[in-house]
């Protein structure tokens, strides 16, 4: 399996738009195949950061993940309003 963690560091006038943006990838996401769970989080101390974490079955699944539509319009969108750093795990 493969875990990520995005983390997003976002503006608090572009606060909503990602937050809004991220809840439509999650939903989107989720009827992925090979998608095991895929969620946003708010920082429960910093207004400025929020962080999707996802769970894929293989790598098969996440690349075809990153080639779906709702992928490749929304997260451009995200990194166009907020900064982004990835962690990536394999278990």
């Amino acid at each position: 399996m493969i875990r990520l963690n995005v983390f997003i560091q976002v503006s608090e006038s572009n606060r909503a738009a990602v937050l809004e943006a991220a809840k439509e990838l999650v939903a989107s996401s989720l009827k992925d195949k090979g998608c095991i769970a895929y969620d946003v989080f708010e920082s429960a101390t910093r207004n400025d950061v929020l962080m999707i974490c996802e769970t894929w079955q293989d790598a098969e699944s996440l690349s075809a993940h990153e080639k779906a539509e709702h992928f490749v319009t929304l997260v451009p969108k995200i990194q166009g309003l907020a900064s982004m750093k990835l962690e990536k795990f394999d278990f």
